[in-house]
């Protein structure tokens, strides 16, 4: 039997393995791809369902302001988000989702699917049920 601590960092590799080959599948064949910070503050968009003020965008993902508007710089170049003033505050901006940043999201969305589908298919539906159910005892707080 490893060491726990060996058995840490095997596991710690091989969900940095998987993380990366899901990565590199989302990305394939996708001409303009989005890296996966710009992905991050898409999806964070879409979840609020709302437009966002750069640091409540900032807040959500956990990052500097500075490092939002950096990111939020370069997809709105990319015509993936665009900012509008706000209504209740002259002096802060929101951020939302354009609908070519809606349609990126889907597409990435549909073929980071297909790409776990295709890592899944090799375990049974028990096996695949008891990895989901390990996976959110490991995300809980």
């Amino acid at each position: 039997m490893p060491a726990p601590d060996d058995t840490a960092e095997q596991i710690a590799a091989l969900l940095d393995g998987i993380v990366r080959r899901q990565r590199r599948g989302s990305r394939e064949g996708f001409k303009d791809s989005v890296t996966h910070g710009q992905f991050r503050v898409l999806r964070t968009l879409d979840r609020a369902g709302r437009a966002l003020r750069l640091s409540e965008l900032a807040a959500q993902l956990g990052i500097v302001p500075r490092s939002a508007t950096s990111v939020v710089d370069d997809l709105e170049t990319a015509g993936l988000v665009a900012r509008h003033p706000d209504p209740n505050d002259r002096r802060a901006t929101l951020v939302d989702l354009t609908p070519a940043g809606r349609q990126i999201l889907t597409t990435l969305r549909e073929k980071r699917r297909a790409v776990m589908a295709t890592q899944l298919a090799r375990l049974t539906p028990a096996e695949q049920e008891t990895l989901a159910h390990l996976l959110h005892r490991l995300t809980e707080d």
